[in-house]
């Protein structure tokens, strides 16, 4: 699978660098994002720009990582993606999912889930 990670102080944001995201891909997507080395301590952002169709398998992939990410106390977010792209993950994943049109916008909902994380922290 080819990607582009762009690190960012309290975020690495994910770009996969084909349009379609099948099976065979799938598990390597959960692969790669789970030992990220620079994903230690940062948030998540998926940016599909390119990405044009996604199998099941991918679909359930990215919710993975999604539960993942949220159990460890990190938050993940999904921009650029097409009408389809977003109405299947919708449907997969409830509520649940971020999905923002834009960079800045998915950037803005981490941003505001970290800030509740930290207000939580300090009530405790």
């Amino acid at each position: 699978m080819k990607f582009k990670i762009d690190t960012k102080e309290k975020i690495v944001v994910f770009t996969p660098q084909e349009t379609v995201l099948d099976a065979n891909l799938s598990d390597a997507f959960v692969e790669i994002i789970t030992h990220l080395k620079e994903l230690k301590e940062r948030n998540l952002i998926l940016d599909m720009q390119l990405v044009k169709e996604m199998s099941p398998e991918t679909v359930k992939a990215i919710l993975t990582v999604y539960q993942r990410l949220y159990d460890n106390s990190h938050s993940c977010a999904i921009t650029h993606l097409n009408s389809s792209l977003t109405q299947i993950l919708k449907e997969a994943g409830d509520d649940m999912l971020n999905i923002a049109p834009t960079l800045s916008e998915a950037i803005d909902l981490i941003m505001m889930e970290e800030l509740e994380r930290e207000l939580m922290r300090d009530e405790e």
